[in-house]
């Protein structure tokens, strides 16, 4: 009987765990998803602020803004002969295990889900997921 009675709890105990793990899976993979866009950003960033000190040459219609993200992690030859890199490699997306990101360019409209090819100015993640505050992961 006590054995019974000792299955029973820890069977209760453990299904009270679950919806707990699996918030904090969900959690863990929002807070990779906001370090990954906010590193996509910030090397898109410091992409245009090159070209626009003019330490080296962009395309005329690209606004500043890298032509793709592999041109982020294959760098740019700056004045003097040197290759700067960006990123080291492109982060993956932790909501479709891809790499594949949608992105925007200057040209496009804010919430458009296609990419004009011009440049890329902003990055999205391509999940049509919503996240534990109420957004879609695509908003971010």
């Amino acid at each position: 009987m006590e054995l019974i009675v000792a299955t029973m709890i820890l069977s209760i105990l453990t299904m009270m765990a679950l919806p707990l793990a699996r918030v904090t899976i969900q959690r863990e993979k929002e807070r990779q998803l906001r370090q990954a866009l906010w590193e996509m950003r910030d090397a898109i960033d410091r992409y245009k602020d090159s070209a626009d000190r003019g330490a080296f040459q962009a395309k005329l219609d690209s606004q500043g803004y890298p032509p793709a993200l592999d041109d982020l992690v294959k760098g740019v030859e700056i004045q003097g002969g040197k290759k700067v890199r960006f990123l080291r490699s492109i982060p993956t997306d932790p909501m479709t295990n891809s790499k594949e990101w949608g992105m925007r360019s200057m040209q496009d409209d804010p919430d458009s889900d296609s990419w004009g090819g011009q440049s890329v100015f902003d990055v999205y993640t391509k999940s049509e997921g919503t996240a534990l505050d109420g957004t879609k992961y695509k908003d971010w």
